[in-house]
């Protein structure tokens, strides 16, 4: 369900993209993420997750849930008594430059997050994490991201939990380099190693999706807290769509929908999106 850089379990996974006119950023999307996680490595671990973004990113791309921790709990909870699954999903997909080679360094719940438009950088501020979570980042994952996914912002989340345990969701925005398609990262291999593109892999997602340019009628309403911060429902749909991917085995890479497609409610367009150099 994700990418690690080095042994570890993750399930549960709830994958959110939305296209948002944003009252500050303009038109913007956002990415939420959320899973449980198992280290099974000796020492620290860490998930890497890569978004399509124009320009460079910092921590102010990362948005508080504070109190709000079942945002993508409550969208799952919208969408399930409708959920047809993937059935007819056509699985051709398609193809999806570095700013700066700054490496921001900072904490987000139990993650402290790496973040650069070049991963071959972020080795270099490892030094900046605390022992306790700084993973071994095997020098051909950080290639592969290079190598791959050139035109994307790729975050490294380091955590320490031996046991299983429920994140808050990260949940991201940022000016997207396409944004008439919604690309969530779902790339998966959990060895440490470069992820197989060739490889197929057993699914374990709930894929939700929302729009503010949806119209009338349009899916199923999300239902917030009444103490939600008003700065954090301004990145948020007041209605969504998903569907879920339980046991399915699928060929390796992302899911992406276009916008079009998005607005028409037509989730048998979702493609399983893989990268190319």
């Amino acid at each position: 369900m994700c990418v690690s850089t080095a042994p570890a379990e993750f399930s549960g996974t709830i994958l959110y993209g939305g296209r948002c006119h944003h009252p500050r950023h303009g038109l913007i999307q956002v990415v939420g993420y959320q899973n449980t996680a198992v280290n099974l490595a000796d020492g620290p671990n860490a998930m890497l997750l890569h978004v399509p973004a124009r320009g460079a990113m910092s921590p102010d791309n990362f948005i508080k849930v504070g109190r709000t921790s079942d945002i993508l709990d409550r969208m799952v909870d919208a969408v399930r008594p409708k959920s047809r699954g993937p059935q007819g999903i056509d699985w051709m997909g398609a193809a999806a430059g570095a700013a700066s080679h700054e490496v921001k360094v900072f904490e987000h719940d139990i993650y402290t997050v790496l973040l650069a438009t070049d991963p071959t950088f972020i080795p270099h501020a490892l030094h900046r994490v605390a022992p306790n979570k700084r993973p071994y980042l095997n020098p051909a994952l950080m290639e592969f991201y290079a190598d791959f996914y050139a035109d994307h912002t790729v975050m490294v989340c380091c955590f320490d939990n031996a046991e299983a345990r429920r994140a808050k969701p990260l949940l991201i925005w940022y000016e997207p380099t396409d944004p008439d398609r919604l690309v969530l990262p779902a790339l998966d291999c959990h060895t440490g190693e470069p992820p197989d593109l060739d490889a197929r892999v057993t699914t374990d997602h709930w894929v939700i999706f929302g729009t503010d340019d949806a119209p009338e009628g349009w899916g199923s309403p999300v239902r917030y807290p009444g103490f939600m911060r008003h700065g954090l429902r301004d990145f948020l749909p007041r209605t969504v769509v998903g569907t879920s991917f339980h046991g399915l085995s699928l060929r390796n890479g992302d899911f992406a929908i276009t916008h079009d497609a998005l607005l028409n409610a037509d989730l048998a367009r979702i493609d399983r999106l893989q990268p190319t150099r």
